[in-house]
């Protein structure tokens, strides 16, 4: 019994090493294989069986066979690619696929993504990648004189449960302009082009006539300038705000800009309510283009007082001419800055800043209101104080008053930032900075994958919209996934279910664009581990060829 149980002992030497050799020849067989985790095999000694000594009871081993056959997931490298869909994830995660149609999810580290022609996001077996639709945020395209200005991401919020990561809509939908911001420096040794002796807050204003060819000839301000913003439907429009330092000023020895806001009369669609309670189109008036006035008023160079005033009412404006009765304290939007409409598009109730149906554009000179009340309706109110008597409330109450100081209102609270419109001695005005947040619609170009596994889409209009949050999976025990070929796993009992969530998260990892993560085979210790797998099969064949001869003379003593 000895001899020839030494023979079965051999026989699972054989075959224990020989399945070795095979994982061992799988793992270099997918040495380069993207994603692909190396398998370790591990043995185990077969059962003992009770043999009599003089000492008592002992045990004879009677071979090996397999314990387990466990993955090693750990890192590997990655290869960079010029791909943009091609992703790694540098940690323990595994990106979700799922087969169209079906409800069954299986998990890869191959990042190996296309785009079908459905707009899927798919693997080589046409599996499409899962992750949760992202909510959109405001963007803000700029535009500056003196360097560009970019949009950051500040994280994403996702909708719902994972899904088919598919690009539906190739495009990004337009924006309507609601915040311009600009600074400027107004040179102080300007002479004034516009001057009025009744209303000297307001001569520049009393120049323009939007019924003319020429709304405002050259000569009559002092400096402009423009920056182009979009209406709902993505049209772009030149918006110019013109500035004329203001000659006579009741302001202390402060000095005094009077600036107005424009855009081409042509493009005016505003109707405004008449005193007799008609409407007027502004188109044709002397009024049509002109959005807001008012006058800032700084102090050594510095902006320290500011308004605004808009069109409310047409009730002044008869055969080419403007009453400053019609202009009103502007509104502020919640920021604190002053805001008017322009109503591009002609629509019903959405000409005034009371509205509606308003689009409200605020205007950032860099000095905000900080004392304001809301009047309920998305504008807010209030905010308005002047050195001495009642306060004034249209552009025609500051006319009337001129021969009395203090009677400029400005910003009751105010606030100025680092970066303000300013009037210093500079060798002639200029605009330091200006942007908007507006813009046309674009056409898909390209798409990009941070490293928190947002997929972005970057459009032709210059936006950037985050539009996926890939879906990042995890497992209790992650040594008993089933692997289905293909790079492809799958969750069983033992695995426990996928813990699923986004790039970042604890202990998902991050994902890395544009790059693949290769085999984290060893070659190295592969071949060591050849050399002893071989050696140890070889060494079970003696066994089995030296008990064969030992059974040989066992036949021989018959003889």
């Amino acid at each position: 019994m000895g001899l020839s149980a030494s023979l079965y002992s051999g026989i699972t030497g054989l075959t224990a090493h020989g399945e070795k050799m095979t994982v061992i020849g799988n793992n270099l067989a997918n040495v380069n294989t993207t994603g692909f985790k190396a398998a370790r095999m591990h043995f185990e000694d077969f059962v003992s069986q009770d043999f009599p000594t003089t000492a008592g009871t002992s045990q004879v081993g009677r071979g090996v066979r397999v314990a387990a056959i466990y993955a090693d997931f750990g890192q590997g490298a990655l290869e960079t690619t010029t791909e943009s869909t091609d992703m790694a994830i540098s940690g323990d995660g595994f990106f979700t696929v799922s087969p169209k149609g079906e409800d069954a999810n299986y998990y890869t580290r191959a990042g190996v993504f296309r785009f079908d022609n459905d707009g899927f996001l798919v693997d080589p077996h046409g599996y499409v990648v899962q992750g949760w639709a992202v909510e959109q945020q405001e963007a803000t395209v700029a535009t500056s004189t003196t360097a560009d200005q970019t949009t950051t991401s500040t994280g994403a919020r996702i909708i719902g449960t994972p899904t088919d990561i598919q690009l539906e809509n190739f495009q990004s939908p337009p924006k309507a302009t609601s915040q311009v911001s600009m600074v400027t420096n107004l040179d102080p040794t300007t002479v004034s082009r516009s001057n009025d002796t009744n209303n000297p807050y307001f001569a520049l204003m009393q120049n323009w006539d939007g019924s003319a060819e020429t709304p405002l000839a050259s000569g009559n301000y002092a400096y402009s300038s423009t920056i182009k913003v979009f209406d709902e439907v993505g049209a772009s429009h030149n918006l110019t705000v013109y500035f004329d330092q203001v000659t006579m000023s009741n302001a202390g020895g402060d000095t005094v800009w009077e600036y107005m806001v424009t855009i081409d009369p042509l493009e005016d669609k505003r109707i405004i309510s008449g005193a007799d309670g008609n409407m007027t189109a502004m188109a044709g008036t002397s009024a049509a283009g002109l959005l807001m006035c008012g006058t800032m008023t700084f102090r050594t160079g510095q902006l320290v007082g500011m308004n605004a005033f808009t069109l409310q009412s047409n009730g002044g404006i008869n055969g080419g001419s403007m009453s400053l009765d019609s202009w009103q304290m502007a509104d502020f939007s919640s920021q604190g800055y002053p805001v008017f409409a322009a109503n591009f598009l002609g629509q019903s109730n959405a000409s005034t800043t009371n509205s509606a149906n308003a689009s409200l554009v605020e205007l950032n000179f860099g000095l905000r209101n900080t004392d304001l009340t809301s009047n309920g309706s998305g504008a807010w109110t209030a905010g308005w104080a002047q050195t001495t008597g009642a306060l004034q409330q249209t552009a025609a109450d500051v006319s009337n008053n001129i021969s009395n100081s203090g009677i400029l209102p400005n910003f009751k609270g105010t606030e100025i930032s680092a970066l303000a419109t300013q009037s210093f001695d500079t060798g002639g005005s200029s605009t330091l900075f200006q942007n908007q947040n507006g813009y046309s619609a674009g056409v898909l170009q390209g798409v990009s994958v941070s490293r928190d596994g947002i997929l972005s889409g970057r459009y032709s209009n210059g936006q950037t919209l985050q539009l996926y949050s890939l879906t990042l999976a995890t497992f209790t025990d992650k040594w008993h996934l089933r692997r289905e070929g293909g790079n492809l796993f799958s969750e069983t009992t033992e695995s426990g279910p996928a813990l699923t969530g986004q790039a970042g998260d604890s202990g998902k990892g991050v994902v890395d664009g544009n790059s693949l993560e290769i085999s984290n085979v060893d070659m190295g210790n592969e071949f060591v581990k050849m050399i002893t797998t071989q050696r140890g099969f070889q060494a079970n064949t003696k066994v089995i060829t030296s008990a064969d001869s030992m059974l040989g003379e066992v036949i021989a003593m018959k003889r």
